[in-house]
């Protein structure tokens, strides 16, 4: 072989080493491009060291600017997912909407307390907003994202306004059974007492006061004898129905606030002739109200 034909063969390995490479990067970035298909889907993915499966719902009319991260109720993480679509249709929003076991004190209850003894922090379940979060953003590319539960998961989201910090836009609370009261008296994970240290515990308060939270809620769902209606005498100081406890919540953190003359960033929202129903709550013109900045 003489020396010009060696240099030919090596400049013809050298393109085909490089077109090689090109293929496997563009095969490499296709499989880790962002995908949540228009319409529903469904994926399976590890968050916090722990799989998890996202239900997902993606408007096709527009292009999407905002992220709906969705907690369900007892009624299942698809059924909600369905009850949300026309409400990510009027917002644009991708909705994200993970499944949970509704446990009362791993799901409703945020994993705070575990027969009567305050976990770890490492252990609550409500730690799984954030990394939640950034696995939407990564897939879509959309920072800006709000927090929306029902029943079981409004409950949650109590908790993780009380107890864990974030980034979202808007935190709504609609209809749950039980809230975490304003207060150092009462005890988690129906307050906020007996968590944190002294020194913090008026700091975690003043925290919780200020973050972005909506109580929503449907001005007839007063049935005192309600299948799902947390009756242990905790909940029962809350109040005998579910609107009349998320009132109570409200009216109470309002007046501790201003008595304190700390910030004071929550909202309450109601909507009248509406009783247990995430589909009406949802749908209602109520709900872009609730989520508005």
């Amino acid at each position: 072989m003489s020396g010009g034909e060696g240099f030919v063969m090596l400049q013809r390995r050298s393109l085909r080493l490089f077109l090689l490479s090109v293929c496997l990067a563009l095969a490499g970035e296709a499989n880790s491009a962002p995908i949540i298909p228009e319409g529903d889907g469904r994926q399976t993915v590890e968050l916090a060291g722990k799989r998890w499966t996202i239900f997902t719902y993606r408007p096709s009319a527009c292009s999407p600017a905002s992220l709906l991260l969705l907690f369900h109720g007892r009624g299942g993480v698809r059924h909600y997912r369905g009850d949300a679509h026309v409400l990510a249709d009027k917002l644009c929003a991708i909705v994200i909407a993970p499944r949970f076991q509704t446990k009362t004190s791993h799901y409703q209850q945020g994993g705070i307390v575990r027969k009567g003894v305050v976990q770890p922090e490492r252990k609550w379940t409500v730690n799984v907003v954030t990394p939640l979060a950034q696995w939407a953003r990564t897939q879509t590319g959309i920072d800006q994202y709000n927090l929306i539960g029902h029943s079981a998961g409004a409950q949650f989201l109590s908790r993780v306004a009380a107890f864990h910090d974030d980034a979202a836009r808007r935190i709504v609370i609609a209809n749950p059974s039980t809230y975490v009261f304003p207060s150092l008296d009462v005890k988690a994970p129906f307050g906020l007492g007996g968590v944190y240290p002294d020194t913090e515990a008026e700091a975690r308060l003043r925290d919780y006061l200020a973050r972005p939270v909506t109580i929503y809620l449907g001005e007839a769902d007063t049935n005192e004898e309600a299948r799902d209606l947390n009756r242990s005498p905790d909940a029962m100081a809350q109040g005998k129905t579910r609107l009349e406890r998320g009132m109570k919540t409200f009216e109470d953190a309002q007046q501790l606030a201003a008595k304190q003359n700390w910030p004071f960033n929550w909202r309450l929202v109601r909507l009248p002739g509406v009783g247990h129903s995430a589909r009406k709550m949802f749908s209602a013109p109520e709900a872009i109200e609730a989520l508005r900045p």
